[in-house]
């Protein structure tokens, strides 16, 4: 019989992954970037553990959306004031805050739990191709 080893937080290896969301799809770019963040793609994966790695995405005001949904999706937000639904076209909203979209995307695919707020700290996504954090050699982030 075979013993179960559980990772525990000090065994996390960390590494850094880099994405061009260049012509790509928002989607399917989230999901992967969700992954990598969660550690799922790692053999020692534990669902009570934080073994995520560093995702860098940049260009993201090259995404791509398919089909009309640029301009039939809303993005519906409330101010927190009496009659303050705001709803804003995917396409403006994008145009307006790409950053901001990419990360809502990510953040509404990880878990609702107390660790998804530390994995979203380390998501860095940046509007053009350059980006501070080419010393820690992010390596290409795999689909």
């Amino acid at each position: 019989m075979h013993q179960t080893t559980l990772l525990k937080d000090a065994q996390a290896d960390r590494r850094w992954f880099h994405a061009s969301a260049k012509n790509r799809v928002l989607g399917p770019l989230a999901v992967s970037v969700a992954k990598a963040l969660m550690g799922r793609t790692k053999r020692n994966w534990t669902p009570h553990t934080d073994n995520g790695d560093f995702v860098v995405v940049t260009d993201v005001e090259g995404l791509v959306f398919t089909g009309n949904k640029a301009e039939r999706k809303l993005m519906t937000f409330h101010t927190g004031y009496f009659g303050g639904l705001v709803e804003i076209p995917l396409g403006r909203y994008h145009a307006q805050k790409p950053e901001r979209l990419f990360e809502l995307a990510v953040r509404r695919m990880l878990p609702k739990t107390i660790q998804a707020k530390h994995m979203l700290l380390r998501l860095k996504v940046y509007k053009g191709p350059a980006h501070p954090h080419v010393a820690q050699k992010p390596a290409t982030l795999p689909e």
